[in-house]
């Protein structure tokens, strides 16, 4: 079987301003990495729309595979969707009918409508591979009672006619099914779409169940035939326990795990390494958690993000040594990819 090659990146937001992009993908480029993911919110879309086409082509042009990030287009992780502004009736409902200000129900369609007119701006500024950033349906919790989305009219509709009773106020294994559904459907669509204009799509889940979609559920949209690229990001940092050398086995356990789901239903793959809000004294787990998902299998690693992070409140504490960690860890893994090539080179011929 002929052997995937290591792609190494690194997430890229904050800048609009070519000529420091230039710098900042030379420096990327430098360091030994292959891809850059650059974000494209609604406000890049409305305000930086040739700017974004400008460093997508300096991106190119030093050497780096753009993906390009759907930032905050349905609201978080990432920007509030200012779709909501054009779109009030699609704001995602909880089940204790408060509706979610900043959110948008991926069952209504003028929402995937949008995301198609978005995916048309992509192929515009010279994307061709989309990275479909933590996809999820938030829970939220009320003097100690737990309520879930998306209960808006629409998804009220759809769930009574699939399931033949209203939608309840409690979940239940319907709900969890439906929200899954909700999610598969939404990417379904949307996926086909760009597909079609040629443009690969890639997606990323977070960890935790609460989130409607994890690394336990993710069997609902590995069978889209257009979802190319199947990861996670198991970030170490959000759990006060995981430290020291329980890093290293977090990070691996939870890298075969995507990787298994991923060969399951011959996807590819893309495992994330937090370099954001790392504390001073931390900036070493990095390496260890680049060896962790090097060693459990990844050959497509991503750093979030760029230089620490260091254009957001959640940077790191000390951004420099933070990058610095960030390509050790890279360069580290790399010459252990270049050594295990040269060993089976040397074993083919008999050396």
């Amino acid at each position: 079987m002929e052997r995937k090659p290591l792609i190494l990146g690194a997430a890229y937001h904050g800048n609009r301003m070519p000529h420091h992009a230039r710098e900042d993908m030379r420096d990327m480029m430098r360091n030994g990495m292959d891809l850059v993911v650059h974000m494209f919110s609604h406000t890049d879309w409305d305000r930086h729309k040739n700017k974004m086409k400008d460093i997508l082509s300096i991106s190119e042009e030093v050497g780096l595979e753009s993906w390009v990030d759907n930032w905050g287009l349905a609201g978080p992780p990432g920007d509030k969707s200012h779709f909501l502004s054009y779109h009030p009736e699609a704001h995602q409902i909880y089940s204790n009918g408060e509706m979610d200000p900043v959110r948008v129900c991926l069952n209504s369609e003028a929402f995937r409508a949008f995301t198609k007119e978005w995916i048309d701006t992509v192929y515009y500024i010279g994307g061709r591979t989309i990275f479909w950033d933590e996809p999820h349906l938030p829970h939220k919790e009320v003097d100690g009672k737990d309520y879930y989305s998306c209960t808006c009219p629409t998804c009220r509709k759809l769930f009574e006619e699939k399931y033949g009773y209203p939608m309840p106020e409690t979940y239940n294994d319907d709900v969890a099914k439906f929200r899954l559904d909700t999610i598969a459907g939404y990417f379904r669509e949307v996926t086909a779409y760009s597909a079609l204009k040629g443009m690969k799509n890639i997606v990323c889940v977070m960890l935790g169940e609460e989130h409607g979609i994890h690394l336990g559920t993710l069997d609902s949209i590995c069978s889209i035939d257009t979802l190319d690229n199947i990861g996670s990001d198991p970030y170490w940092l959000h759990y006060p326990e995981i430290t020291g050398n329980k890093v290293y086995d977090f990070v691996f356990e939870n890298t075969k795990k995507n990787l298994d789901v991923s060969a399951k239903y011959g996807k590819d793959h893309n495992i994330w390494i937090q370099t954001y809000n790392t504390p001073r004294g931390r900036e070493e787990e990095i390496v260890t958690a680049t060896e962790a998902a090097y060693d459990a299998g990844a050959r497509t690693i991503i750093a979030w993000g760029y230089y620490g992070s260091d254009s957001n409140d959640y940077a790191a504490k000390n951004p420099e040594k933070t990058w610095m960690k960030t390509c050790e860890a890279f360069r580290r893994i790399r010459e252990m990819e270049r050594d295990e090539i040269l060993k089976e080179n040397r074993k083919r011929n008999g050396l």
